[in-house]
This record gives structure tokens, C-alpha cells and sequence, in this order.
């Protein structure tokens, strides 16, 4: 997966309170195993007016041509709730979104999130009122992200930093996942099962 480093951006708001994962993206689209090709279904029934997608819903953000190239996404509470599907983060990522920043998480989701590339920030809720407050004054208004310092920068300079355990942050800024992570101590996992006198067939 891509590396998460530090993110400059340009941040679309989804104005929505619990945010399933059937709205990231529905069911009807789970029919594939690979990781790509679910970001043109991403939201699905909020961007389209019929369910073919041909359509596209006008009063929907991520169809407003100002957002096109958005990486972040800043949302309301509880984002992420509902089935555990993987599909989800697959979906945000690839639409594009590298970043969600809201209140809260439901946890499998954050997991899958983290997993995949796609960096979950959780805010207080003051901070989460002032960045709404500064998208609704300025709409194509850009925020920074640096993974390594944990912080959240505004236009204006000012900053907050962000909760993360060491583990995923680590995958993330290498750009691995979990399976990456064990295969890169394959020689250290070889010596020790030699060592303890492991056999495989």
C-alpha cells in the first residue's frame, strides 16, 4: 500500500451523522475480491440519483467540482459504523480519500482503515466544531497532516495532534501492512524456527 507520510490537502465536509458502511459503499458492489475498482462506487446512493449511476446528484459534495482531487474527508460522529466489510476503506481510498477526521470511529472499521492505507483521525469536540466552522466559512480551505509528528495543521498555522498506537503508524509511514510487516522478519522468523528445531513439510 502507499505510504502515508504528510498530507497537504484539500478537504471536502460530509455533513452527515453515522455514516455506515453500507452508505461507503453498498452491497451490490461486494461481489469482487481484489482491493481496487470500488472507488467509482464510493457513496453510491448519496452521488447518484438512479441506481445505475448515471445520474449524478448536483447537492451531493464529492460531485462538486471544487472537490474533485479531495484527500481528505472531514466527517460527523460515529463514521464507519455498521458491517465489518473491508470494502469500505477500499472504497474511500480509492476514490481517493487518504484521511477521515471525525469525532469518533466505529472500531473495525478504524482497524480495516489502518489496514489499508486510509488514515482515521480522531478529534475532541471543540477542535471537530472549529474545523466545521472553518469549512463552512472557507470551503476549498487545505489542512496538513503529518503522521510522524501526529499533528493536524490549519490554513492559519495553528495545529492539534491526533492519538495513533505505534504499530499502525509505523506500517503507515512504510507504506506495509501487517502481512508486509512479517514477511520483512522472515529471516529472523527462519533462524528462530531453526533454532527451536521447526520442521515444515
Amino acid at each position: 500500500m502507499e505510504a502515508f507520510t504528510q498530507l497537504e490537502a484539500l478537504t471536502a465536509l460530509l455533513d452527515r451523522i453515522n455514516v455506515d458502511t453500507d452508505q461507503i459503499i453498498p452491497k451490490q458492489f461486494l461481489k469482487k475480491i481484489e482491493r481496487t475498482g470500488f472507488g467509482k462506487h464510493l457513496f453510491h446512493d448519496w452521488r447518484y440519483l438512479d441506481d445505475q449511476g448515471t445520474r449524478s446528484n448536483p447537492d451531493f459534495v464529492l460531485n462538486d467540482t471544487r472537490y474533485q482531487g479531495a484527500e481528505i474527508l472531514l466527517a460527523r460522529d460515529n463514521f464507519g459504523c455498521g458491517s465489518s466489510r473491508e470494502h469500505a476503506p477500499w472504497a474511500l481510498v480509492g476514490w481517493g480519500i487518504r484521511s477521515v477526521l471525525s469525532t469518533s470511529f466505529a472500531d473495525i472499521f478504524r482497524s480495516n482503515s489502518l489496514k489499508n492505507g486510509l488514515l482515521p483521525v480522531t478529534v475532541d469536540v471543540e477542535t471537530h466544531k472549529s474545523l466545521f466552522d472553518l469549512l463552512f466559512e472557507i470551503p476549498l480551505a487545505e489542512l496538513t497532516i503529518d503522521l510522524a509528528t501526529q499533528r493536524v495543521t490549519r490554513p492559519d498555522g495553528s495545529t492539534f495532534g491526533f492519538p495513533i498506537d505505534g504499530f499502525s503508524k509505523n506500517c503507515l509511514l512504510s507504506g506495509t501492512d501487517q502481512l508486509g510487516y512479517i514477511l520483512s522478519h522472515e529471516k529472523e522468523i527462519s533462524a528462530h524456527e531453526k533454532l527451536r528445531g521447526v520442521k515444515h513439510q
